[in-house]
């Protein structure tokens, strides 16, 4: 009966989507170019909320089909049944999050609050049934019996976790509780996030004195022009926080109090007790972290977190953070010497502070290596980056990739490519989108529009995409980016490739579902490339007279590699102490933001001429984008990285033996076995820290 009374509402649901606004896309097979969304006919006011809830509701229905099964628990009419289920709900949720990434709106930012609390009650009607568990942990507990594949034992014994981890094992008072918990965190996640992207696009340094603009590079002054066109500021210059027009500002602008100005609007983002303000939201949310974890028999909610990923314990995060803290700081302290010393031989008497850091970095940097950012950008041509990062995954494993014109995409600025075998047989679709804009959130990432799969004997191939925020093309200059841009992109189309050269049966275990702290393995990797004289040969083109980089450029890039590692290095260890004390309190009381954080970094001995590369009240990465007790995990992944590209150093850049064999043993392999496993398969031994420390210049 009831579930005839699901199919009922659920049809009802159809019903009304489909009347109230045509057609709506999600409903139907999508007939584009290898299946990709058809982004010109979806309609965010009227498409996406009767999706998810007619995806939720048949969801709903297939899971109650598992539980009312009269036949006993096996994996495939439970375990594999569970993974065939809510593909439209799955479908509609990839779209819809990826678009409000990148190119969100008032009426997706809306939707995403209407939507935040039905997906977290769904979630928990899955997790907390009691009857789907019993057959769950039926399969579970039968598995040697069952003669399943690693893929198969790996998928089981994720899909009994998540429902231990989901609550699955709680008292009916304690599950509510939990959903109360959950359904209060979807909202306040969606806050922090949306908060932070609307201070991003708040600020805006205009600038009407021509002196006020000494210093700036003519490429920047154009970008400035063209930003203060856009917001009808005409004879003027416009800086914002968004990273490719205020790193420059910082590292060539003469105008001290200007780059104090710009500086101080990034850090103090969340923080100015206003509308925007993050500071309760966040003390808000480690509060009720806290409180889950302790509610799921954990001791903190880091336990909790990496009890899935390969650090397993607080104590091993802490321990690799401590054993790279001494020697960054002690770098970042002769670093800061330096540059002080500047300051003085130009006869100032200030003391050196963080907004000063990049302006004198690079006159030290002018000085020591004869190298200055502006004289690389002419060779770092957009689009030749792009065919170099395609070029060396072409000499790796011959795979190609063909751009798309008849594939529909929801910005003008995103391109579309097919990537494909040696053979020319298909691989997957590749979307590409590296411009900032306001509807965008800042940062770089990649995500997925469909997962790779071939459950049921149906090869899905997935649809993958790189998303950034890139210097943009200026008057009559197309987008020249920056050397430390061209390693972003380099490190965004590793976890594309991870995407896309998946081999795995299921969908939860392809790709990059992986441990967060091995997730980083594959698009840190592929920044080593970037800096490779060979590979720099083939990409590094003058945008004008197309003159390869000359040699004395790249030995001057080479011997100055570990330039200003003690900085870069201690930010963002500054950062990871910060998450990891957020998420190993104790107590679930709303501790004070700016308090905690003074506190956690005057703990470790945080210089002040430095600033925490992420301060609390903007740390997207651990209170709205998946990251919380694993931002760790990008020192931890170059750890390996450096150990794994030595595997390449030793037998050949290309070589492709041990191309094959990484593609095999990482990118092929997704999740389905233990990553440590995976890693010594690949490089024949534990990962050393010895490379990494050589890499930075700590030892």
């Amino acid at each position: 009966m009831k579930n005839v009374l699901i199919f009922f509402v659920s049809s009802t649901i159809f019903f009304l989507a489909c009347s109230q606004s045509g057609q709506n896309p999600f409903f139907t097979e999508w007939k584009t170019p290898f299946g990709t969304p058809p982004f010109n006919k979806i309609k965010e006011e009227v498409h996406y909320l009767p999706a998810f809830e007619q995806g939720m509701a048949l969801h709903q229905n297939e899971i109650e089909t598992i539980v009312n099964n009269t036949e006993a628990a096996t994996f495939e009419n439970t375990i594999e049944a569970m993974e065939l289920s809510g593909k439209l709900l799955k479908k509609v949720s990839k779209v819809f999050s990826n678009m409000l990434s990148a190119n969100t709106s008032d009426t997706l930012q809306g939707t995403a609050k209407v939507v935040a609390p039905l997906m977290s009650k769904h979630s928990d009607d899955i997790w907390l049934n009691e009857k789907l568990f019993q057959r769950v942990k039926t399969v579970y507990e039968g598995k040697e019996s069952l003669n399943l594949t690693d893929e198969q034992n790996k998928l089981l014994e994720k899909y009994y976790k998540d429902f231990v981890r989901g609550g699955a094992n709680l008292d009916e008072e304690k599950k509510a509780e939990l959903r109360e918990i959950n359904k209060e965190l979807s909202l306040l996640s969606l806050k922090f996030g949306e908060n932070v992207l609307k201070e991003t696009n708040k600020f805006e340094m205009v600038i009407d004195n021509k002196e006020d603009l000494a210093g700036l590079p003519e490429a920047i002054v154009t970008g400035a022009v063209e930003a203060a066109k856009e917001r009808e500021y005409e004879g003027k210059w416009v800086f914002t926080i968004h990273k490719p027009s205020m790193i420059p500002f910082l590292q060539y602008s003469e105008k001290r109090e200007l780059r104090e100005k710009i500086f101080k609007a990034y850090i103090n983002q969340g923080d100015n007790d206003d509308e925007l303000d993050n500071k309760e939201t966040l003390a808000r949310i480690a509060a009720l972290r806290v409180k889950k974890a302790a509610l799921l028999g954990y001791e903190t909610h880091a336990h909790f977190v990496l009890e899935e990923n390969m650090a397993k314990v607080p104590e091993n995060v802490y321990g690799l953070l401590d054993k790279l803290w001494k020697p960054a700081l002690n770098m970042a302290k002769k670093e800061a010497y330096e540059l002080q010393s500047v300051i003085y031989e130009e006869g100032n008497n200030f003391k050196l502070e963080p907004w000063d850091w990049w302006y004198y970095a690079g006159k030290v940097k002018k000085a020591k290596y004869n190298l200055d950012e502006e004289m690389l950008r002419p060779y770092f041509k957009l689009e030749n980056v792009i065919d170099g990062v395609f070029q060396v995954a072409n000499k790796l494993w011959g795979i190609q990739f063909e751009e798309k014109k008849n594939i529909p995409t929801y910005h003008e600025d995103v391109k579309v490519f097919e990537v494909k075998e040696a053979d020319g047989s298909h691989i997957g679709i590749l979307f590409t989108d590296y411009f900032p804009r306001a509807s965008k959130r800042g940062g770089a990432w990649m995500s997925e529009y469909r997962d790779q799969s071939k459950i049921g004997g149906k090869e899905i191939r997935p649809v993958i995409c790189n998303v950034g925020n890139f210097s943009k093309p200026t008057g009559d200059k197309p987008s020249l980016i920056s050397f430390e841009e061209v390693s972003t992109l380099f490190h965004e189309f590793g976890h594309a490739l991870h995407g896309l050269l998946t081999e795995c049966t299921y969908p939860k275990l392809s790709g990059t579902n992986v441990p967060r702290d091995f997730v980083e393995l594959p698009s840190q990797i592929m920044e080593n490339w970037a800096s490779e004289p060979e590979v720099l040969k083939m990409y590094a083109k003058h945008y004008k007279t197309g003159e390869t980089i000359p040699g004395e450029l790249i030995e001057k890039i080479k011997n100055a590699s570990k330039f200003n590692q003690g900085f870069k290095t201690v930010e963002y260890l500054a950062a990871s102490f910060l998450d990891m004390d957020y998420h190993t309190l104790t107590e679930a009381k709303e501790i004070n933001a700016l308090d905690f954080e003074k506190k956690s970094l005057d703990k470790i001995g945080l210089i002040p001429e430095i600033i925490v590369r992420y301060r609390s009240t903007y740390f997207r990465h651990i209170f709205s984008g998946g990251y919380s007790s694993g931002y760790y995990s990008y020192i931890w992944s170059e750890v390996l990285d450096s150990d794994a590209f030595q595997a390449f150093k030793e037998t050949g850049l290309f070589d492709q033996k041990t191309a094959e064999s990484y593609r095999k043993n990482i990118l092929a392999a997704g999740g389905t076995e233990d990553p440590l496993v995976l890693y010594k398969r690949f490089r024949g031994k534990e990962p050393s820290i010895e490379p990494l420390l050589e890499k930075r210049g700590l030892k």
